[in-house]
């Protein structure tokens, strides 16, 4: 094969004729006219389930990270911290065109507004982590039922307490 020579000019190719021609291009045109399989990307199964079986329930425990009071607390600071911002700067430019007002004596008007919304979330807080305290689970079940009820008393006394978890049966 010299430099000049492509590969396609270095095939061997055989004479078609026009209707052999016009039958391979029929040929080629119908194979890619023709739809890709499609493979089906979900699958729902209709088989109706059981009213009742064998299996007993499963527990499925809450593993929440932050408790809802938690979480309700860290939104009720955020928001007090931010209308004593907000509150102390309106004040700052109402005040901009009176005197000679100081950011401290701006601070000094703004921290009884904050101290009264910082006792009343605080309140919030407490009287909300009351109500949570009595908490009433009813657990309906059909079917054989084994409940297990585990009390577990840990005290840790000391400054350096040691916890050991471990359940006997």
């Amino acid at each position: 094969m010299n430099s000049e020579t492509t590969p396609s000019q270095s095939l061997p190719t055989t004479a078609m004729t026009d209707e052999e021609a016009a039958a391979e291009a029929r040929r080629i045109i119908a194979e890619a006219c023709q739809p890709e399989p499609q493979t089906p990307t979900a699958y729902r199964d209709t088989t109706p389930l059981p009213a009742y079986g064998p299996t007993p329930p499963v527990p499925q425990p809450d593993h929440r990270i932050v408790p809802a009071w938690a979480a309700g607390t860290a939104v009720a600071g955020i928001g007090v911290g931010a209308t004593c911002v907000g509150l102390g700067c309106g004040i700052w430019l109402a005040c901009q065109g009176f005197a000679a007002v100081t950011l401290a004596s701006v601070l000094f008007v703004t921290l009884p507004i904050a101290a009264v919304a910082a006792v009343a979330t605080a309140i919030g807080s407490a009287v909300r982590s009351i109500k949570a305290t009595h908490t009433e689970t009813h657990h309906h079940y059909t079917g054989p039922v084994r409940l297990e009820n585990n009390t577990i008393t840990a005290p840790a006394y000391g400054l350096i307490a040691r916890n050991r978890n471990e359940l006997t049966r």
